[in-house]
């Protein structure tokens, strides 16, 4: 029987990934309604400062909140009432760090605004340097609450942040369109939703704070003492390792636009050609939804496995990978089949659908990575992948330098395939090397096989609607939903049908007993 603390950890795992998985349907869906409303252009301007906020977003969620939580563990260990002043010690370090980042993207901005090709971003960079001065005292009551084991107020500060931020840039983006405002503007008035989404989750964790206050008991310089220079940089490598397409957008956002007017498109073409890149980044969030967050409700337990047998420690590590895969691919190459349809029914056309098709593919490798991720974090390895992404992150920049020039935006999605297939390299290696053996061979040709057949009958289901001529946003919508659900039908039979998952496995998977068909 799992003791009460192995419940509590378990339990308070699965409200963090049912929070993960509301934020990034919630981040994925909005874009949407909200490129719909501004356009292509509208759109460009709303991503090319969005990675400046993923990264704040990223250290108050991904990065600091978790060493934060280690450390405060660690010390209730030794005294439970040593944990506020852990976290006092460590809101103090965060609180230099975020005034250091708030001042170089604010008082910076001019000088990012002309990197990025475009000085009208001005305003909304100095706009979007705001979060990282509220990112100290979120990160700080998360982390002090994860490491009580106490997820529900991160959770509930996270939910109500992202639903408010969406309710508010849609409404505001819906009436400012309305009244002629310009699409900077616009983009200004998005991220002013997305500071006070952030001073609402601040409320809200500082309500939740104030009710479970504890005095301290260990000097400040003690607790300083006890956190150390490790805080800062694993902190700052579980961000990377968690901001990993966050990252490679913000790429984008400094060289794509202006490779692609350094080749002679004008302005306010190569404004709608990266609004229509910019089209694949909702795709990427809802393809890697599932994949993510079913593996992450297994990572957690790989920590308790540890100092178990092997044997068991690499059936888990084998179960997450193959969640992945599974959904990864799934997602992956159902995407790529109904692009077309999928792009008109949610933008209105077909624009651009061969470099979206392209970056789809960053839907399986993404998935297989941030799996990784999570399990070289259980195994207590904060540094590797992050170090990894760093060498994803060069790659993608010289070969944005060197295709896009060439290809246009094709160049920016087929960089972005590059960098990541070497970053999952590098992971695969890393575990290999650990002395983790992953027996996958037939599973993946199982697996390919179900793909295959998978796109086969989309293949044809979309050529009857060409053959005739359903090609209208309407008709669309009943084209990719229905391709959604004839896909996805035929591919979790087949992965039942040629057994990827045994049941033993089947059992530790959410709603798993859909993917194991029993053969007469």
């Amino acid at each position: 029987m799992p003791s009460d603390n192995s419940r509590l950890f378990l339990r308070g795992a699965l409200i963090l990934t049912i929070a993960a998985t509301i934020i990034k349907i919630l981040s994925a869906v909005y874009r949407v309604p909200f490129q719909n409303i501004v356009g292509d252009t509208g759109f460009y301007i709303y991503q090319q400062v969005y990675p400046i906020y993923g990264i704040a977003i990223a250290l108050a969620t991904y990065g600091f909140p978790v060493i934060i939580s280690k450390m405060v563990a660690d010390a209730k260990k030794v005294n439970a009432s040593d944990a506020h002043s852990i976290a006092f010690a460590a809101f103090i370090i965060l609180g230099f760090i975020g005034i250091i980042l708030f001042s170089f993207f604010y008082f910076g901005s001019h000088i990012i605004a002309h990197w990025m090709g475009d000085r009208r971003l001005v305003p909304l960079i100095k706009v979007v340097a705001v979060p990282f001065l509220i990112m100290p005292l979120i990160s700080t009551i998360r982390g002090y609450f994860q490491g009580k084991r106490e997820m529900l107020p991160t959770a509930v500060s996270q939910v109500v942040e992202q639903f408010i931020r969406v309710i508010c840039i849609l409404l505001l983006s819906y009436v400012l369109v309305r009244n002629g405002a310009s699409l900077y503007q616009v983009g200004r008035s998005a991220f002013v939703s997305s500071v006070v989404g952030s001073l609402l989750a601040a409320a809200i964790l500082l309500f939740f704070y104030f009710r479970h206050k504890e005095e301290a008991s260990l000097q400040l310089g003690q607790a300083f003492k006890f956190i150390g220079k490790k805080f800062i940089i694993q902190g700052i490598a579980v961000c990377i390792s968690g901001a990993l397409l966050v990252l490679l957008q913000l790429i984008d956002s400094f060289n794509l636009y202006s490779l692609l007017t350094s080749t002679g498109i004008p302005s306010e073409k190569a404004k709608v050609l990266k609004g229509i890149y910019d089209r694949g980044q909702p795709f990427i969030q809802l393809g890697t939804v599932v994949a993510t967050s079913f593996s992450l409700t297994l990572v957690p337990e790989l920590s308790s496995t540890l100092h178990g047998q092997k044997k068991n420690l690499e059936e888990k590590i084998q179960l997450a990978l193959k969640v992945s895969v599974v959904f990864g691919l799934g997602a992956t190459i159902g995407l790529i089949s109904i692009m077309e349809p999928t792009n008109t029914m949610l933008f209105s056309n077909q624009a651009g659908s061969n470099v979206l098709k392209v970056f789809s593919i960053s839907i399986f490798f993404s998935s297989m990575i941030l799996t990784i991720n999570g399990i070289l974090q259980g195994l207590g390895d904060l540094l590797s992948s992050a170090k990894f992404i760093i060498i994803g992150m060069i790659i993608k920049v010289f070969g944005n330098y060197l295709l896009i020039p060439q290809i246009g935006t094709m160049g920016a999605s087929v960089s972005t395939i590059i960098a990541l297939f070497f970053i999952l390299l590098l992971s695969i290696y890393k575990i290999k090397r650990g002395g983790i053996h992953l027996n996958l061979g037939s599973f993946f040709i199982r697996l390919l096989a179900s793909a295959g057949v998978m796109a086969f009958i989309l293949q044809i289901w979309t050529y009857v609607f060409d053959y005739f001529h359903l090609t209208n946003r309407i008709w669309s919508l009943f084209e990719s939903l229905g391709g959604v659900c004839l896909g996805g039908f035929c591919y979790l039979y087949l992965i039942g049908y040629f057994k990827l998952f045994r049941e033993d496995e089947v059992k530790e998977i959410p709603f798993g007993k859909y993917l194991l068909h029993k053969k007469k």
